[in-house]
């Protein structure tokens, strides 16, 4: 088996009296794509930020490479973080820069390289995406497909070793999600990378995915191949898979007052 090179162990994360991790615990290995899904709110999005070091755990501990990330210094977490990639939500180029510069960007502000290495970089990851030839383009000149893989060609343009993607699929047709989807595992297989992937699409998340972990409540729900989670009986795994309004997880977030004290109607 591949040694784990990211893990959470135990982390417990929340805003003031609100949990939003209770004791979460996962694996990643490089050469395999993970899917974390679950409801919005969840904390997918929060495991994202702590591994790239954004946020600090209560309790626990996120190590990467053999560090743990939360106790390095600013120096050493800046270092930690140049070996991640991550494509965000909707992509977040720049709309000032061409697509070129976009690319370009990590390599300027982390390496000295000369002019001539990194443009052949920036062609290079831009055909690895089928985008060469709009490296001239600006920004406004993009699809919702287009901008993403450009986003994507961003994302490896330091080579990194962990690649995370939050919500690559919002927003885009069905012929950019999956093209997207394709060079996602495209990518992870030819780089050797472990791939961490935040989505509410089911359908092409489990198509490319090797193991899914399911949130609920702050806790893994549910953990598997995507096979095991579509013949899961689970309730939980079943209601966010099937959408099922009726469920273990709640359409309303518990009080501790009725709406009849909050509008003033009893005491």
């Amino acid at each position: 088996m591949a040694q784990d090179f990211l893990t959470l162990d135990d982390v417990r994360f929340g805003y003031r009296d609100r949990t939003i991790l209770d004791g979460v615990s996962l694996r990643f290995e490089r050469g395999r794509v993970v899917a974390l899904i679950g409801g919005s709110g969840s904390g997918k999005t929060t495991i994202l930020r702590l591994i790239g070091g954004l946020l600090k755990p209560r309790s626990g501990a996120v190590t990467f490479e053999g560090q743990v990330l939360h106790s390095l210094s600013r120096d050493g977490l800046y270092a930690a973080r140049r070996r991640m990639g991550l494509l965000y939500q909707f992509g977040a180029l720049f709309t000032d820069l061409s697509v070129f510069e976009n690319v370009a960007f990590p390599l300027r502000e982390h390496t000295q390289l000369p002019e001539h290495l990194i443009r052949d970089l920036v062609l290079l990851k831009l055909n690895a995406v089928g985008l060469r030839g709009v490296a001239h383009y600006q920004t406004s000149q993009l699809s919702g497909g287009m901008a993403r893989r450009v986003a994507l060609a961003r994302a490896i343009a330091l080579d990194p070793p962990l690649i995370m993607y939050d919500e690559p699929f919002a927003g885009l047709d069905p012929i950019s999600l999956a093209t997207v989807a394709q060079l996602i595992r495209q990518l992870n297989d030819a780089l050797h990378v472990a791939s961490i992937l935040v989505s509410h699409d089911i359908k092409d998340a489990f198509a490319i995915a090797d193991y899914v972990y399911l949130l609920a409540s702050g806790r893994i729900a549910a953990q598997g191949t995507p096979d095991e989670m579509r013949a899961s009986t689970d309730p939980t795994v079943r209601q966010f898979l099937d959408g099922d309004i009726d469920g273990p997880v709640a359409f309303h977030h518990a009080s501790r007052r009725s709406l009849a004290q909050d509008l003033g109607i009893e005491p």
